[in-house]
């Protein structure tokens, strides 16, 4: 098939761990490689955010990222870009009308409303990655989504040939704004399993038990909670990692263990490259991913496929992923999680029970040729789809 994915934001080139660049961009990177090495031929299309970079990129084998001129030549918060969306979906028609592939899939809420104004009867498929529902239930007035979002993602829904969701929780959201649940189907994100395995390369530890906590730098993943609770776990040590150390949010963590006075055992140290990613899971005795709200995860699934014990929040992706192979706890409590965290290292044996059962399932389950394929069939199901229909019509 000649697939073209759709990432207004998120560029699969882009480094990972700012405030707009996390899992979304690894997802579409890895999906992409991973549908081209079952031989489809794939573009993605992101908003171009640099005057340096060129209209095409070659990203791999069989994959190119081509880089849509929409607003200015620079980065834009995901959350302002609405009035360049225009743009962005004209030079998609344009682009579809000489060349259009076998199927879209959209990537956002944004993405979305781009690709169905201008897919020109090509199928649409949509992965939200994030609802704004959801977002907005746990912020509240601190949502800075654009106010037409909600009504957006629920007639993109109804719209759209076929829904990708990432875990069952999202099912649930998706059928309550009205999505047809015969059109949706959970795929969950892949990891790679080659980097993420228990074998490897270990990075230097903490003097302590060291626990890890790795992520993009802002609120509402909650690494505040892991703080607090750090002061009712004698010993331990707590390393963040992801952003800058100059972010906000870094600054107000830093904060925020030196007015609990454990500034001594909590060591920020801003983004890691991703090759690194794995050696430092490997350092840790618990990764710790707290978020209020997580529309899947890839921080617990990567550690899991590391064969590192985790300890999460029992919101989203994380009630398919780490139940049963890792430990849940309610978000936003600093004892409970304490409880957890003091449990786990105090239990050697139960830690590395853990951590085989969570690489088992990483391998079962969350491998990108597994996702692939599986993200393929809803490809294949919708051209069918979309075939049968016009040939009704014609007669």
């Amino acid at each position: 098939m000649k697939v073209d994915l759709i990432s207004e934001h998120a560029d699969p080139l882009a480094a990972v761990g700012g405030v707009d660049s996390g899992g979304q961009n690894v997802h579409v990177a890895a999906l992409a490689v991973a549908l081209a090495e079952r031989g489809h031929t794939v573009v993605v299309h992101t908003r171009r955010t640099s005057p340096q970079q060129p209209e095409s990129v070659p990203l791999a084998a069989g994959v190119t990222v081509e880089y849509v001129p929409a607003g200015p030549a620079a980065p834009v918060p995901k959350d302002e870009l609405p009035p360049f969306m225009p743009e962005f979906t004209e030079r998609l028609a344009r682009r579809w009308a000489q060349r259009p592939p076998d199927v879209i899939h959209a990537h956002f809420w944004m993405s979305g409303q781009a690709a169905l104004r201008a897919a020109r009867g090509v199928p649409v498929v949509q992965t939200f990655h994030a609802l704004g529902t959801v977002k907005r239930r746990w912020q509240g007035e601190a949502d800075t989504s654009p106010a037409h979002r909600l009504e957006t993602e629920r007639e993109i829904g109804l719209r759209a040939d076929a829904v990708v969701a990432t875990c069952s929780d999202e099912v649930g959201e998706l059928v309550a704004m009205g999505v047809p649940e015969q059109r949706i189907t959970v795929v969950p994100c892949g990891v790679d399993l080659s980097a993420f395995c228990p074998q490897g390369t270990v990075a230097p530890r903490t003097d302590g038990p060291m626990v890890l906590s790795i992520g993009r730098m802002v609120p509402r993943k909650g690494v505040d909670t892991v703080i607090m609770a750090l002061c009712r776990v004698p010993g331990a040590e707590l390393v963040i990692a992801g952003g800058s150390r100059d972010d906000p949010e870094a600054v107000r963590l830093r904060e925020l263990a030196a007015g609990h006075g454990i500034d001594d055992r909590v060591h920020v140290i801003g983004s890691v490259p991703r090759r690194q990613v794995p050696a430092l899971m490997r350092a840790a005795d618990v990764v710790v991913t707290v978020p209020w709200y997580e529309p899947f995860g890839m921080v617990p699934v990567e550690a899991m496929a590391c064969g590192v014990p985790v300890v999460a929040s029992a919101v989203g992706g994380h009630l398919d992923t780490v139940a049963g192979c890792g430990v849940l706890v309610p978000p936003r409590r600093p004892r409970a999680l304490a409880r957890a965290l003091n449990d786990l290292l105090g239990d050697r044996e139960r830690r590395a029970a853990l951590g085989s059962a969570g690489a088992r399932r990483a391998r079962a389950r969350y491998g990108w040729p597994r996702v692939a394929e599986q993200t393929e069939a809803v490809y294949a199901q919708v051209i069918d789809g979309k075939v049968c229909r016009l040939a009704a019509l014609g007669g």
